[in-house]
């Protein structure tokens, strides 16, 4: 019977590990689709030095509707999916698995975190998806600055790159990615984790309502968004360095150069505003998918097992 008790438990904790993965992805496809045309406004206006404004990024995407049509607001959406679902399912079982691992040590088996552990459950997540994943966002940065003929389709860019400018290119900008996903990544899901947490205490119910969820996901995206950003602008500079004409060697003499020519305001925090409606959204709306489809889920399961037990 121990045998039997051991394998109900790992058959647990795979079916878990599916659940958080296959929720996972659907979050993360879900949220990006739902901002990919403020996405790709963004990247536009980080890799260049035009001024940013929301009145110029509202006619950056209205002249771009006229000339290419509605859905031209989604180019690049689909190279998006291609990273965004294997970076979501990847970095939300990852944080499951890693707060269980981390509860185990800390002797919190089941309860909520305490607060460092808490933050670095997060911060691992981030670093493990990012590792992954991380050529396939050059390829995107690649695809969304470059015109139509230059890369045809996502295989071409990868092999294009490898060719032409060494496999090697395929992480450039990594370290900085690494330096941004630690604060994203770990404050983005502390905020939530702790907001919910709190929400229980507070209200005596263990579940928030989707709107709550919604709110908890938009400041978490708010805080993590803002310590993080100015790596994600020196990332895109650098992975796109070979196309736009510059060269950058490290983050910190990249750094130095944007703010030389733009300033620190104007050129490590260029389209943070627009971040700050963008960011807030996809990470409400991911973190909210993803707790609903997990509970949605768990209820599918439950349902089946019972009907089976009759």
């Amino acid at each position: 019977s121990r045998s039997s008790l051991i394998s109900s438990e790992d058959l647990e904790q795979t079916r878990s590990v599916l659940n958080s993965l296959f929720s996972g992805a659907l979050a993360g496809a879900v949220a990006k689709t739902a901002v990919a045309p403020l996405d790709r406004t963004k990247i536009i206006f980080q890799v260049s030095s035009a001024r940013f404004s929301a009145k110029e990024a509202y006619r950056l995407i209205y002249r771009t509707y006229l000339k290419d049509g509605f859905f031209s607001l989604w180019r690049g959406n689909s190279a998006t999916m291609v990273r965004v679902i294997p970076y979501a399912a990847i970095q939300f079982c990852a944080h499951e698995q890693y707060k269980r691992l981390l509860g185990g040590f800390y002797g919190f088996q089941g309860a909520a975190l305490p607060p460092v552990p808490r933050l670095m459950a997060g911060s691992m997540a981030g670093i493990t998806a990012s590792m992954l994943t991380y050529p396939l966002d050059m390829v995107r940065a690649r695809m969304a600055v470059t015109p139509k003929e230059m890369y045809s389709n996502i295989l071409h860019v990868f092999v294009r790159i490898s060719r032409e400018e060494g496999v090697k290119t395929l992480y450039r900008g990594f370290n900085p990615t690494i330096l941004g996903v630690v604060p994203y990544a770990g404050l983005s899901f502390f905020t939530y984790e702790t907001l919910k947490k709190l929400h229980a205490e507070r209200s005596g119910r263990p579940q928030p309502y989707s709107y709550e969820r919604l709110a908890f996901g938009a400041c978490a995206g708010l805080i993590g968004q803002s310590a993080s950003y100015p790596l994600d602008v020196v990332r895109r500079r650098m992975q796109t360095a070979g196309v736009t004409g510059h060269t950058y060697g490290t983050i910190l003499s990249t750094m130095k150069e944007i703010v030389a020519e733009e300033g620190v305001i104007r050129g490590l925090y260029k389209g943070l505003s627009m971040n700050w409606v963008k960011g807030p959204m996809a990470v409400g709306i991911s973190f909210t998918t993803f707790d609903l489809t997990q509970i949605l889920l768990k209820k599918l399961d439950n349902a089946t097992r019972l009907n089976s037990s009759k």
